[in-house]
């Protein structure tokens, strides 16, 4: 038996699949299960055994393989048994129908139900709900028992060694005194996550970070390190050199890449960040996480993990899911003070002191 699984196009829709991916790997132990993603998604998955191989897809890139009639007839070679689609769009239904698979699992939404066997009727798009228990009800529907709700990911040797390549040999200040990072002595460290591909209105003020992270170095005596993607190198290194404190430091000058900052973020003791894919990487490895929400609603990327804490403010103005603040005031954000960041970042490490770390 072979399955093709669509997964989401977003980092973090990617992270909260996989309760869904491992429930369908599980059912379906000796089925190869081919993963459809685009090719930037890839590293997510990488070491987790939630799918076998990888058929990239994007209509908008420069390889033709990965597009159009070259990818179709790539799809259908697979000659899938079945098809998964977790994506909504009516492209990946028609592109589920002309790969040939006799059983098609999807929503039922976006004028497609005609393109699906097995259709699932979506919750109302108005009302917000977790995207993680959707995910769910589609590996519900193709017969999978074991339906547990806690994300997976793993960080590869490699990715690790980079990080440590990256501490390595490097001075801080930690309880007021200088130390050198070695392997014997790592960092206690606080990672900042800072950007978002969603848009601006979900980011909070660099400014913010930059003295949130010199207030964690000075006060509380910890290492800052910013992560960053190829977007958010700038701020990373702007903010790196505003905090200006010799412990804050950022991943800017290194090449950027998911499984680098996974591996940062499995050994941080604190995650701060905005509502974007890194935020997810915090709960498989049991890394404490405030998330800042600004234009989105909580609830649709909801988790339900322990050690998460969110930040919100309540306006008459939101949650407006816009990418750009339609009122240019960006109030969601920009009246989420430092203070009140700090304070949660206080009650976080108070509570990882006493909490194991997940290996």
């Amino acid at each position: 038996m072979k399955l093709a699984i669509f997964l989401p196009n977003w980092i973090g829709d990617v992270v909260m699949a996989t309760p869904a991916l491992r429930a369908i790997r599980n059912e379906f132990s000796s089925a190869e299960i081919v993963g459809v993603m685009r090719p930037y998604v890839a590293d997510v998955l990488a070491g987790t055994g939630l799918i076998d191989r990888e058929l990239f897809y994007n209509p908008r890139g420069k390889d033709s393989s990965q597009r159009d009639i070259s990818f179709i007839r790539r799809l259908r070679a697979e000659r899938c048994d079945t098809v998964v689609l977790l994506p909504n769009s009516f492209r990946s239904g028609v592109l589920a129908w002309l790969s040939g698979a006799r059983r098609r699992v999807g929503f039922a939404r976006d004028l497609r139900s005609w393109l699906l066997t097995d259709r699932v009727v979506p919750k109302s798009k108005s009302t917000p709900h977790p995207v993680m228990d959707e995910y769910l009800r589609l590996a519900d529907r193709m017969g999978c028992r074991s339906l547990a709700t806690k994300t997976e990911l793993a960080v590869s040797p490699e990715d690790q060694a980079r990080l440590d390549e990256f501490w390595s040999g490097r001075w801080v200040t930690e309880n007021r005194e200088w130390k050198q990072i070695t392997s014997q002595s790592p960092a206690n460290y606080v990672c900042l996550n800072t950007g978002g591909a969603f848009g601006a209105a979900k980011n909070w003020p660099r400014e913010y970070f930059a003295e949130l992270a010199r207030r964690i170095a000075t006060e509380l005596n910890r290492s800052v390190l910013i992560v960053c993607g190829p977007a958010e190198r700038d701020d990373a290194r702007w903010i790196a050199e505003q905090a200006r404190h010799p412990s804050v430091l950022s991943l800017a000058d290194t090449p950027p890449s998911i499984g680098l900052t996974k591996a940062a973020i499995r050994s941080a003791q604190l995650l701060v960040t905005t509502d974007s894919g890194p935020r997810h990487f915090a709960a498989p490895f049991g890394t404490p996480v405030i998330t800042l929400f600004g234009p989105t609603h909580i609830e649709w990327s909801e988790t339900r993990y322990e050690l998460a804490e969110h930040l919100q403010l309540k306006l008459d103005c939101g949650p407006c899911q816009q990418r750009e603040c339609p009122l240019k005031h960006h109030r969601c954000l920009r009246d989420l003070s430092v203070e009140n960041v700090y304070a949660a970042v206080q009650r976080q490490l108070q509570r990882r002191s006493s909490l194991p770390k997940v290996a």
